[in-house]
């Protein structure tokens, strides 16, 4: 039984220059895709960091309706984790805390606290990717001021 060409074709796999075409086209899809999702990492961490900004104002918020005040700067954030022992009292700070852990922002830094706030009554806030104060971009400050 003598087989068709089709199948011979099949058989021999597949030549240089298609294998070559198929990388040429691969190449040129992640070209035009790669620089997309490049520039929307640095999107996604500032929302992320936004979320987080939100949750601990939210743990701030809480602290304040326990002790008639917020944390001091000097107390930072660690306030909502451990209940403070110096600086003024907070004689109704709730056993357990007021979050889990501290998160990280997501280039990896601490978040800030400043109290009294300059942009409110109270500033949480990431210095962003440089970790630094002031920037543009990914470089810039997000802080509660933005939500």
């Amino acid at each position: 039984m003598k087989k068709s060409p089709i199948f011979r074709r099949a058989a021999r796999g597949f030549t240089l220059i298609e294998i070559m075409v198929v990388v040429v086209i691969m190449g040129v899809l992640a070209a035009l895709v790669v620089p997309k999702l490049l520039s929307r990492t640095g999107e996604s961490k500032v929302a992320a960091a936004k979320v987080d900004i939100a949750t601990v104002m939210q743990a701030l918020k809480l602290y304040k309706l326990d002790n008639s005040r917020y944390p001091t700067t000097e107390q930072g954030l660690q306030a909502l984790l451990v209940k403070p022992t110096s600086g003024p009292a907070a004689s109704g700070w709730k056993a357990g805390g007021y979050l889990e852990k501290m998160p990280k922002d997501p280039w990896g830094n601490q978040y800030q606290l400043l109290s009294p706030g300059v942009k409110g009554e109270i500033d949480v806030f990431s210095y962003g990717a440089d970790g630094a104060p002031g920037g543009t971009g990914d470089d810039a400050d997000i802080g509660s001021w933005d939500q």
